[in-house]
């Protein structure tokens, strides 16, 4: 059903949710909430948490200022609490408070509370009449991401519309669905975006995430059937050139290197194709063993491609690639294709491809693009795979004769997670890392060791070093907590020297903005930068080395032990400092893990046995598979379910209708790439 068919969508309107994704009212109901306003009781200052949006029953006991800082119109006023207690409240370009909150005035204010030197402060409070926030309390409203011009209003309004029109199909079979204490799909859609409490939003996130993996592995068993009936029409042998290479490396591979790179060889010669998962810790060493795949692929009359997840690691690999094989007189003819090159320097590159002048190309999602057409593509690497998913790599196989597929991941998944999730690739783990390799200096520090941690940065930078600043979200909001990029860069210009010179990133600045920022930062014109987690992807910059973590509670250990691994690749000692924004015990305890070990394959089993699974409202634990709700380690107890499920219909021992299984088949899961 289109989007039109619902009241108050016009053209207009249709046109910001097609912006947002949603183009059909299917689409519409899989637009899970981001999160959810829960209007709870107000407490006394005394009762407040630091880093949390909390309501304050307050009366206004100074004349609110409004300043002006930079350009923001900065409003502060200060209120007291039933039991006389202060605190200062602060609001961004909104001078109009000044006549509303007068000295006496008593409101509820809700928004987001910090700790400056030990004062609580509450920022950017939302103000509420005493009676009309009496009728929200215990009410939770779904509260969805939006896009310019789209606002949760019009989202809500229009689910509204869509829950009363749309009956959504039920795919599961009744069995399973008792087996594992699973509610209705429709039930569950209706409650994952208008829940009562939190006992039913449970019951409506397990189930959609149930189906989420459930959608996943179904797919990947099929692929899994099909290629074992596939035959190998590309028989590699190793050349001599590949031989000569690792004998001539300035230093020796790993034991795990070379049993890698001896499976790969054994499969590739073998008469099966090859669909082989490289699992390797941070820094382990996986690329040069994709170069090796590459240059093997190449140089017995294939071609090799490569598809890495953004353009600046692309373009990294390219430039290793070609400094490697003039290096050691290869001869091999790479070229690269991503997205912002010039029409021009696609055509061209086109050109050589299809005609097998470039027998190697390395790039981005550009490589699967119909326009590309391979001469002989007979190995294909992909790197970080979650980034892509199933569909990409079978849209990349597909532009070659069941070409053999090599998979890198520095996920270190657990390896009875990584077998259900990659469940139709074999795995090869690189469990050693480098001998020259200095380790980490890593510590875990509450928030009052800021100041320390600014000082230590400034004279790294002083030596000539870099810094990676990371942060959990890109702009301030009142319901997510922690601290924001945007905010922190400024932040951190106001106190850091002149000299310094810093810059932010995030996911949803266009490409070619992200990868000048990079290149920038990889040439030392950037000396800090604020950043999300968007620069967990790869990216080798030798001389940042140390990394400064933001609410380190907030993310996954298998995550921060992947984001710290973009320090520590030069030849100085590096250093990560996690800052515990919360201050909790538990989360010290999780954080301490990292400052043990660096070996991310134990970091990922111990964090799975310290949470537990199926912490539906902890952090996200992976940043690797793009689920929309669903995380393989904070819902590992889910995920294990629905491998039992999906084998208990293939082995026929659950019955499955055929207008159910074509659902399943046909099933367009937008919560992941599959």
């Amino acid at each position: 059903m289109d989007l039109n068919n619902l009241k108050g969508i016009g053209e207009k309107t249709e046109k910001l949710f097609y912006k947002a994704g949603i183009e059909k009212v299917n689409d519409l109901l899989r637009y899970y909430p981001r999160y959810y306003d829960v209007f709870e009781e107000p407490v006394l200052i005394r009762d407040l948490e630091c880093d949390r949006t909390q309501a304050i029953k307050g009366t206004v006991v100074r004349e609110v200022s409004v300043k002006r800082v930079r350009n923001l119109q900065v409003v502060t006023g200060y209120l007291r609490d039933e039991r006389g207690d202060a605190i200062k409240a602060t609001w961004f370009n909104s001078p109009y408070l000044k006549g509303k909150l007068t000295i006496g005035s008593t409101f509820i204010f809700r928004g987001f509370v910090k700790e400056n030197y030990s004062n609580f402060s509450i920022e950017q409070p939302k103000i509420f009449g005493i009676a009309e926030y009496n009728k929200k309390k215990g009410e939770m409203q779904p509260v969805y991401p939006l896009v310019s011009g789209l606002t949760n209003n019009m989202v809500q309004k229009a689910v509204k519309q869509a829950l009363k029109l749309v009956e959504t199909e039920e795919f599961l079979p009744e069995k399973i669905r008792n087996k594992y204490g699973l509610e209705g799909l429709q039930q569950a859609i209706e409650h994952i975006h208008y829940p009562t409490d939190k006992n039913q939003l449970y019951s409506a996130r397990k189930r959609l995430i149930f189906d989420e993996f459930f959608m996943f592995i179904y797919n990947i068993r099929n692929l899994k059937d099909k290629n074992t009936e596939i035959h190998n029409r590309h028989i590699l042998e190793e050349p001599k050139e590949v031989k000569t290479l690792i004998n001539d490396l300035p230093y020796e591979l790993t034991n795990a290197q070379k049993r890698t790179w001896e499976e790969i060889k054994r499969d590739i010669s073998s008469t099966k194709v090859m669909n082989r998962l490289i699992q390797g810790d941070v820094g382990s060493g996986k690329t040069i063993i994709a170069f090796f795949a590459l240059i093997t692929a190449a140089l017995n009359n294939g071609q090799g491609a490569m598809m890495a997840p953004t353009e600046v690691l692309a373009r990294q690999h390219y430039d290793n690639l070609i400094e490697l094989i003039k290096e050691h007189n290869i001869n091999v003819n790479p070229v690269v294709l991503v997205g912002s090159m010039t029409a021009k320097e696609k055509r061209e590159a086109y050109k050589v491809i299809e005609s097998g002048d470039a027998d190697i190309i390395i790039g981005t999602h550009a490589l699967i693009q119909e326009k590309v057409n391979y001469n002989n593509l007979t190995m294909v690497v992909t790197d970080e795979q979650h980034r892509f998913g199933v569909r990409q790599r079978e849209a990349i196989s597909e532009k070659g004769e069941h070409p053999h597929i090599m998979v890198m991941s520095a996920t270190p998944i657990p390896r009875t997670l990584a077998i259900i999730m990659y469940g139709d690739l074999d795995i090869s783990v690189i469990d050693e890392l480098p001998a020259n390799r200095l380790p980490i200096a890593n510590c875990v520090v509450g928030t009052d060791y800021r100041p320390n941690a600014y000082d230590f940065m400034t004279k790294q930078i002083a030596k000539g070093r870099q810094v990676y600043v990371i942060c959990p979200t890109v702009e301030y909001s009142e319901a997510v907590e922690g601290e924001n990029v945007i905010e922190y860069a400024e932040k951190l210009k106001r106190i850091m020297p002149v000299s310094v010179n810093i810059e932010f990133l995030h996911g949803r600045m266009k490409p070619a903005e992200k990868n000048e920022i990079m290149d920038r930062f990889a040439n030392n014109q950037i000396q800090i930068l604020v950043s999300t987690t968007v620069v967990e992807v790869g990216v080798n910059v030798p001389n940042a080395t140390v990394m400064m973590v933001e609410n380190a509670e907030r993310f996954g250990l298998a995550q921060l032990h992947q984001l710290r691994g973009r320090v520590g690749r030069g030849k100085y000692q590096s250093y990560c400092i996690f800052i515990n924004g919360s201050g909790k015990k538990e989360a010290l305890e999780r954080l301490n893990i990292l400052c043990k070990s660096n070996d991310g394959f134990l970091i990922a089993n111990e964090d799975l046995k310290l949470r537990g699974p199926g912490d539906f409202f902890g952090v996200r634990q992976s940043g690797d598979f793009e689920f929309r709700l669903g995380d393989i380690m904070n819902d590992a107890n889910i995920l294990k379910q629905a491998s039992e499920a999906v084998e208990l219909i293939l082995n026929e021992e659950v019955e499955i209708s055929d207008k159910q299984c074509k659902i399943i088949i046909e099933y367009e899961n937008d919560s992941i790439n599959i």
